[in-house]
């Protein structure tokens, strides 16, 4: 129970008073301090009934139990307490009657040592006159005797080239000298000691020239040297001028590293050993002539701008130095070390700036560290620009392989393996430009590395400039020249829209979104928005996959052209079998649909009909109304054929054959299809047909029908452009008698 509770049990406050003061007065209040019993009764027995009053006694009776009960807990509780206090005041009384006994014997013992000393005071009063008279003269004589051996003493140190304890004692005696100097022995004195320090002088100065000391030691020399009343202005001078020869040393050596006189593969120093002898060559020299140049000098406020200009002038060669040897560094394999000598460098030049405040040399190291990152920053693009044309250029050597290769090399797998290597790269490359960035990177705290440098530089200039170059580089090769579209193969194409198409559907999103994470990027100035960059990307895809269709439709078309071209259709024979151009058109389709399938999904197809491989071509157009006038076809009436084609022509749905495909395997090879046969078709136009030409044509086309259905997004599309080829070619011929449809599927079974 502690002091605060027996406060609140007997209700006292901090000040010691009563709790309720203004009622601590009344005489009734059984809990006052001027409470009356008699008062107490007499106002009960008069306001109060006989069961009142029989209330109040065991009211009061329980109250007195209870009190009773708490002074005794109180007790229990403190018991310990109590006992522990009383021994403690027991050791108390103990121990201050022995420090009674020691202050008494202390007390005595001064005042013997009082007495004592008066004592000795009243035998020495009379001799301590004549004391200290004789300690005045002895001092007298020892400085008397200072200045006399004064010029030996100077000998000695010079001699002993013990030049600042000469400077010391003879500052010790200039004045005495110069206040006595009218007696003829002082101003013998003062002459001998200022030839002496002539001497010393003309000494300091040659050492001085030569310029073989040490930065110490030359801070010690014009520090004499002032002390002899030198003119500062001079000795800055000379100070800065020696200085500047060590500095310039210093600099030859670091450019000798940059181009050595006898090249080798081990004389070039890694750029931390370059930037390290610096630092600590170079920067530590210039940082200790800042720091002696001030202490020397820092009386002499005109000094000034001569140390900002020669710290300027030597720290710009130093810089130039510095830049030609960071643009030495090419390789981007491991930038940490050209990180962490920045980092030194930018380091170190903080000591400038704390000796030299208001000296723009840290801000010229702050700038050149800010170029090199952005330098690296090209680099790396310029690397990755490098990785995908390489990576491109692999691909195009899987592809230079025998047919079976090429469909395996621009495969899914191919696909996957390209996309995956190049996003690999610009990881690689993030982590390495990461390093500018890193918090135990000091320069990384500047407000350039925290925003310029990761929105423009890092983001726009190195991550979407790639992006972008992909894009355009990918374009390119759409413009090829040349009906087999130069010497790009189609392959690459596909696998180039392939890569776009990924591109544009998550690669963007995921390279910007870690781009953005790794750097925190704050997007205060302007960006690129990632929907621009996905919409070029697309059309990229687009584009490349419609040249796709284009060139491998040239690629067929020009199989037929000649097949068509090449050959006497009037004179030929009657056909046993289907031409082996025809099977090789089939075969190229079938290639191309298993390659379009490893890259692209399959896309919607209309429902075929059940009788799709057995379709039969009537001789007079796409119109089977027609097969009805074939029995009674003459050459006399080909007006009104024709006038019945061309009127069914008008009425026919419009084919685009050079229109967009879409981004699935079905509308790709659709697109093919479209081109090849429509080049058949103009083919046919120009060419003359005898009765067996039509009749081939009739087995070649529905040779192809048997096949190219299925490849289709719509089976109607090749039966039309067969349907036309068929009619065209009876249209050119001129004995047009077709061959029976039995004939003609016993022989595409055959073929």
């Amino acid at each position: 129970m502690t002091f605060s509770s027996f406060q609140l049990y007997y209700g006292i406050n901090k000040e010691g008073k009563a709790a309720e003061q203004a009622e601590s007065l009344d005489p009734c209040d059984i809990n006052g301090a001027h409470f009356n019993p008699d008062l107490f009764l007499n106002k009960l027995r008069r306001e109060c009934s006989l069961a009142e009053l029989m209330d109040q006694e065991t009211c009061m009776v329980k109250q007195i139990r209870s009190l009773d009960s708490d002074m005794q807990t109180l007790v229990y509780e403190n018991y310990n307490k109590f006992i522990s206090a009383t021994d403690t005041i027991r050791k108390m009384k103990n121990d201050f009657k022995k420090m009674e006994d020691e202050m008494d014997c202390l007390s005595a013992n001064m005042s013997a040592i009082t007495e004592f000393s008066a004592r000795i005071s009243g035998t020495l009063q009379d001799q301590h006159e004549q004391i200290t008279k004789l300690s005045g003269v002895h001092t007298l004589l020892r400085k008397l005797q200072f200045l006399f051996e004064l010029p030996a003493r100077l000998n000695k140190c010079l001699e002993l080239q013990a030049y600042a304890q000469a400077v010391r004692s003879h500052r010790r005696a200039r004045c005495v000298l110069q206040q006595y100097s009218h007696l003829p022995s002082f101003k013998g004195i003062q002459d001998d000691c200022h030839a002496i320090m002539d001497k010393l002088a003309q000494e300091l100065r040659q050492k001085f020239r030569d310029g073989g000391s040490s930065a110490k030691d030359l801070s010690e020399c014009v520090e004499l040297l002032l002390q002899l009343d030198e003119p500062a202005e001079e000795l800055c001078d000379k100070f800065l001028s020696h200085a500047q020869s060590r500095l310039e040393t210093d600099l030859q050596g670091l450019e000798a590293e940059i181009r050595p006189t006898i090249p080798s593969p081990t004389s070039n120093t890694d750029i931390l050993e370059f930037i390290d002898r610096g630092c600590n060559e170079f920067v530590s020299s210039l940082c200790l002539v800042i720091a002696s140049y001030q202490e020397l000098f820092i009386n002499h406020a005109q000094t000034g701008e001569l140390l900002q200009a020669f710290v300027g002038d030597l720290a710009a060669r130093y810089f130039s130095l510095v830049e030609r040897r960071i643009q030495e560094e090419k390789g981007v394999g491991d930038n940490s070390l050209l990180v962490r000598a920045l980092d030194r460098f930018h380091r170190r030049l903080q000591a400038v700036a704390k000796l030299l405040p208001g000296s723009p040399v840290p801000n010229q190291g702050t700038e050149i560290v800010i170029r090199a990152a952005t330098e690296r920053v090209k680099q790396y693009l310029s690397a990755l620009q490098s990785f995908y044309m390489d990576s491109l250029t692999d691909v195009r050597q899987a592809l230079a392989t025998p047919r079976l290769s090429v469909v395996s090399a621009s495969g899914a797998g191919g696909g996957a393996l390209l996309g995956a290597s190049i996003l690999n790269q610009i990881k690689s490359v993030l982590a390495s430009v990461h390093l500018f960035t890193a918090k135990d990177i000091a320069f990384s705290n500047k407000p350039y590395f925290k925003g310029e440098f990761c929105s423009q530089g890092v983001r726009e200039s190195l991550v979407v400039s790639f992006i972008k170059f992909v894009c355009q580089s990918s374009r390119q090769f759409c413009e090829s020249a040349g009906d087999k579209g130069g010497s790009t193969p189609p392959a690459l194409l596909l696998l180039l829209s392939r890569l776009c198409l990924d591109y544009e559907t998550s690669t963007i999103s995921y390279i910007l979104t870690l781009t953005d994470e790794q750097f925190l990027v704050q997007h205060h100035s302007p960006v690129t928005p990632v929907t621009t960059l996905c919409t070029e990307a697309r059309e990229a895809a687009q584009k490349l996959l419609n040249h796709y269709v284009k060139v491998q439709g040239l690629i067929i078309s020009q199989m037929l052209r000649k097949s068509v071209e090449t050959r006497d259709w009037v004179n030929t024979i009657e056909p046993r079998n289907v031409r082996a151009v025809m099977k090789r058109v089939v075969e190229d389709t079938t290639s191309i649909d298993v390659q379009v399938g490893l890259l692209y999904e399959e896309g919607v197809r209309k429902a075929h009909s059940s009788d799709s491989s057995k379709r039969t071509f009537s001789v007079y157009s796409s119109s089977r109304q027609q097969a009805r006038y074939a029995a009674s076809y003459t050459p006399s009436a080909p007006m009104d054929t024709n006038l019945l084609s061309n009127i069914h022509k008008l009425f026919s749905e419009r084919i685009d054959i050079f229109s967009s495909v879409e981004f699935n395997k079905v509308s790709v090879i659709t697109g093919i299809i479209k081109i090849s046969l429509k080049t058949f078709l103009e083919c046919v136009r120009l060419r003359t047909f005898g009765r067996y030409g039509l009749q081939q044509i009739q087995v070649d086309c529905h040779y192809l029908q048997m096949y190219l259905w299925r490849f289709v997004s719509d089976e109607n599309l090749v039966h039309f452009l067969l349907d036309e080829i068929v009619g065209s070619s009876a249209h050119r011929c001129l004995d047009p008698a077709p061959m029976e449809q039995s004939v003609i599927e016993v022989i595409c079974e055959r073929g």
